[in-house]
């Protein structure tokens, strides 16, 4: 300890220094609310509000706010164990540290036992007042309703509404929780939710996003922060549906001809259906009009097909490989495996060249935990284990921990760690003091660090007539309830490590006078506060316990980060079989064993983060651009910016081509605005030619156009044209790049090889695309917004299908081989399905097909199988 340390103490120290008068006032305040009615108590709620309307800050409501939320707690809660010694819920003056903590965007590191789930309702309550909405996040669906239940009485005595979130859950539930005040549920649930609102195609089928991302408290910071940040949020479907049109918009494009169906732009790479195409396509589709709402999506397919047969060549741009379409790189001649163009171009070459176009998941949205919950305006959490990451989570998440003391002195005894040889050994020694601790009558509780390890241990318990129960992490109702019960006497419960999260054990009686909960660890974990929080099970507010950890050589944490150096000390010691050692320097060299582990994950989530801050500047920009469409914001203005925009860059480019090559013709503007907006026009009535007059001219000339449109329709139905176009294109390209964003991920740890960074190419080819995403966007708009018909029942198209949310968890030590790439990028199934066989071509027939786990359009909500489709 550093002499300065000595002298001022701690900044942990300091900081519990500043906010000791403040739980004084509060304290202070309690004889002065005691003395308030239930009903004078309950209009605290209503002057509070009042004050922040007002203009009175948050943080002067404190101590009069926690004090009438520890009163209301007195009042109403009663500790759900009947063996706790004091039922009544009050607040004690640790806690109200702890919620002091939270409330500032802290993480507060509490000691099991030390109830943070009623801390945390000081602060919802507080922060609850402004009406913005407060998210209390759990580890499970089980945990989530419980703490709902278990505080929802305190809340409503106090005025506010408290709901809970689940999966599964019908829309009409979910919409209604989250418009509570105070809101909880899981993190998985609170990011998918994000995910699917911004899916959603109407705004009012939208859940979470009604009331924003305003502050969330997070229990158990550590393993939702931390360790399951790993790996993102995802949500996948089937491309099935575009699949069938790739290879129908492949058989049209082969029966048109080149001059007079369609024409073909070489130098911008582009094709477009002459108005004798259009009408042969339509012909072809047996569809009336290819320019409505429900057939808007076919110029894009017939122009990407005409594209692939007549602008890419085989052997030249790309090249058939083991039933993929491998691009060639048109610098360098070399293949550029794992890439894919995007906005349907790749699958419309697949479809040329007869190769099957995968139907494999296709990742629609996606998210890491990092950056979804730095989209809350303030975040806070609370755990028994923080400190150990406490650098990670300043660095990523701007979180400061701050360990609050304990109510009562820790009289847990923590015996140090035996190491044995094998892992036979190992297990052996554990058995033999499980039969000692049991027979005392004392309860025991074994963590693992792997189900399969608890069955092999149940196994042996079960030969030595040992009566126990064994639980993992999968069926959280039972597993708390047997948790919670794991302190009456003789019990013996094996558990992985994380299983019984967030659930105290309560000793039964008499257990106190035998010495407490044993803890034994049959692994050191990859990470030391997990075996802290194992460790944390006993001992809690001031009970008696113990715990020892039991280590073997072959352990996985061993075996990979300190064989050499522990495998020297046992030698050392003159270790034999059977023989087991205790000594600090062996601890001293788990403990360095586990500092690597948790160093390389920090680097496996830094890396992942990296990766998906690309995809997260992208993902602002499209949900924010989607969001106004969605709620018919800006609509006009859109629109209009994309036809100046698109008229800038022609006009720019016709200048720039002109003098190129004295045989090259000049590029036609007034046949590229009459193909372009349907209107012809003359450009010498544009009298001083010059770059920035043809400009005006057109710009002005197409504002018309529009205009002319408006009156002849009606702004209100032009407005319902825009918004429909918008937001159809803005999913339809979203979803191909996250497609193409896919693929770029899953290669790009190649460019290594090539001393090139990755990350820097990973950064400037996802800007180049997401470039190219929203010129396709504008292309695509200007197109068709003054050909688009709505028919009478136009609807926004509901282009997603989810039908997978995927959270994997990922461990450190399984990903070791791994690099953060191939971590960031998941698991993508490599598949090299057989091509279909190509038929004769016969009349095409398109129909409008539901599928079974589509929404119903009904508006039910629920998916089309489980509604109008039951009966089909």
């Amino acid at each position: 300890m550093s002499i300065l340390t000595k002298i001022f103490g701690t900044s942990n120290d300091r900081f519990l220094k500043k906010i000791k008068p403040v739980v004084d006032q509060i304290n202070t305040l309690e004889t002065r609310m005691m003395s308030l009615t239930d009903a004078e108590l309950r209009q605290k709620t209503d002057e509070f509000k009042e004050r922040l309307s007002n203009g009175e800050i948050m943080d002067n409501l404190l101590p009069e706010a926690f004090a009438t939320v520890r009163e209301a707690s007195r009042r109403i809660l009663i500790a759900p164990n009947p063996d706790s010694p004091n039922r009544t819920m009050r607040h004690f003056d640790v806690q109200l540290i702890g919620g002091i903590v939270l409330h500032q965007g802290k993480i507060a590191e509490m000691a099991t036992g030390e109830g943070k789930t009623l801390v945390a309702t000081l602060p919802a309550y507080l922060n609850a007042l402004a009406g913005k909405g407060v998210h209390i996040v759990t580890v499970n669906d089980y945990l989530a309703k419980r703490d709902r239940d278990w505080m929802s009485p305190l809340y409503e005595f106090l005025g506010l509404k408290a709901g809970a979130i689940q999966s599964h859950q019908e829309y009409g539930e979910k919409k209604a929780a989250y418009l509570c005040d105070i809101t909880y549920g899981t993190n998985n649930e609170f990011g998918f939710d994000y995910l699917r609102d911004n899916m959603r195609v109407r705004s009012e089928e939208q859940v979470q996003i009604s009331r924003g991302l305003n502050y969330a408290i997070v229990d158990e910071v550590d393993s939702i922060l931390i360790d399951e940040a790993r790996t993102p949020l995802i949500i996948s479907g089937s491309a099935e549906e575009s699949t069938e049109k790739y290879y129908i918009a492949d058989k049209v494009a082969r029966r048109l001809k080149f001059g007079k169906h369609f024409e073909i732009k070489e130098k911008e790479r582009m094709s477009h259906l002459t108005e004798e195409g259009i009408e042969e396509v339509e012909k072809l589709l047996n569809v009336d009009s290819i320019y409505t709402d429900r057939n808007m999506e076919w110029p894009h397919y017939i122009e990407q097909a005409l594209r692939a047969h007549h602008l890419f060549k085989n052997d030249k741009d790309y090249i058939v490989k083991g039933g993929e379409v491998v691009i060639v790189d048109e610098f360098t001649g070399r293949l550029m495996e794992g890439r894919v163009w995007s906005d349907g171009l790749h699958q419309a070459v697949q479809a040329k060249e007869h190769q099957r176009i995968k139907e494999e998941n296709q990742t629609l949205a996606t998210i890491t935990l990092q950056n979804f919950y730095r989209l809350y305006k303030k975040l806070a959490g609370m755990t028994g284990t923080a400190i150990t990451e406490a650098a990670e989570f300043d660095k990523i998440y701007r979180l400061e921990v701050i360990s609050i003391p304990t109510n009562k002195p820790m009289r847990r005894t923590n015996f140090p760690d035996r190491v044995y040889r094998t892992e036979k050994e190992k297990f052996d020694a554990i058995i033999k003091e499980i039969v000692e601790v049991h027979k005392q009558g004392r309860p025991i509780l074994v963590g693992t660090v792997s189900i399969e390890k608890s069955e092999l241990l149940s196994e042996k318990l079960m030969r030595e007539g040992i009566e126990h129960e064994v639980l993992n992490a999968k069926q959280h109702e039972r597993e708390a309830h047997i948790v919670a019960k794991a302190g009456q006497p003789g019990n013996v419960t094996i558990a992985t490590n994380m299983a019984g999260r967030g659930t105290d054990i309560v000793l039964g009686e008499g257990v106190a006078t035998m010495g407490g909960l044993h803890i034994i660890g049959t692994e050191r974990h990859e990470a030391r506060r997990i075996d802290n929080q194992l460790r944390g099970r006993a001992g809690r507010q001031g009970d008696p316990g113990s715990s020892r950890f039991y280590v073997s050589l072959q352990d996985d944490l061993m075996r990979i980060f300190a064989s050499e150096r522990v495998s020297s000390l046992l030698k050392t010691f003159g270790m034999e079989e059977g023989m087991a050692i205790e000594h600090t320097m062996v601890s001293k060299s788990i403990e360095r064993a586990q500092k690597k582990v948790e160093e390389h994950n920090f680097e496996i989530r830094k890396h992942l983060l990296e990766y998906d801050e690309v995809m997260d500047e992208q993902r602002k920009a499209i949900y924010t651009l989607r969001q106004n469409v969605l709620e018919g914001k800006y609509l006009r203005d859109y629109v209009v910016q994309m036809i100046e925009d698109c008229i800038r860059e022609i006009v720019n480019f016709a200048y720039n081509t002109k003098h190129s090559s004295d045989e090259e013709e000049a590029f036609d503007l007034a046949a590229w605005f009459k193909q372009k907006f349907g209107v012809a026009i003359d450009l010498d009535e544009v009298e001083e030619k010059t770059r920035q007059n043809i400009e005006n001219f057109l710009i002005k000339k197409s504002t018309e156009t529009y205009g002319t449109k408006e009156n002849t329709i009606g702004k209100d139905q032009m407005e319902k044209i825009a918004q429909i176009l918008l937001l159809e294109k803005i999913d339809t390209k979203w979803k191909d790049h996250l497609y193409a964003m896919d693929h770029l991920r899953s290669g790009i740890g190649l460019r290594g090889y090539a001393q090139v960074d990755p990350r820097i190419e990973y950064k400037r080819e996802a800007l180049g695309m997401f470039e190219g995403m929203n010129l396709a966007i504008r292309d695509e708009v200007t197109d068709l917004i003054f050909r688009l018909q709505l028919g009478e029942e136009a609807e926004k198209k509901d282009i997603w299908h989810p039908d997978h949310y995927v959270h994997q968890e990922v461990s450190g030590l399984n990903t070791i081989q791994q690099s953060p790439v191939e971590v960031a990028a998941g698991h993508i199934e490599n598949t090299t399905p057989e091509a279909p066989v190509e038929q004769k071509l016969e009349p095409i027939k398109v129909s409008v097909k539901i599928g079974r786990n589509q929404p119903c359009p009904c508006g039910s909500g629920r998916k089309f199988k489980q509604c109008c489709g039951r009966t089909m």
